[in-house]
């Protein structure tokens, strides 16, 4: 099985609040691909709001996106993209 993985920070000042963790969401699921966030060890399922939501991601934060399938690369990219682009947020 195909297996990428990219390091991300957490670059809006609001941190992975709700309104960005049902983006991350919303576009996770749009993927086949198993696909995972990873902070200090802490590893929950991207597809999952409740998942997102505990990690508790505040500005700064370093993550690991990663994802395990056939478009395992797109989507981490395309996540990163999200990440990189601050939510559309300041």
């Amino acid at each position: 099985m195909e297996e990428y993985s990219k390091e991300v920070e957490v670059k809006n000042r609001a941190g992975l609040h709700t309104r960005p963790a049902a983006m991350l969401v919303k576009l996770s699921s749009q993927f086949k691909s198993e696909i995972y966030l990873i902070k200090d060890g802490f590893t929950i399922n991207a597809k999952s709001i409740i998942g997102v939501m505990t990690l508790a991601a505040e500005y700064g934060s370093k993550l690991i996106i990663k994802a395990e399938g056939i478009d395992s690369k797109e989507a981490v990219e395309k996540l990163a993209e999200l990440f990189n682009n601050g939510f559309g947020e300041p």
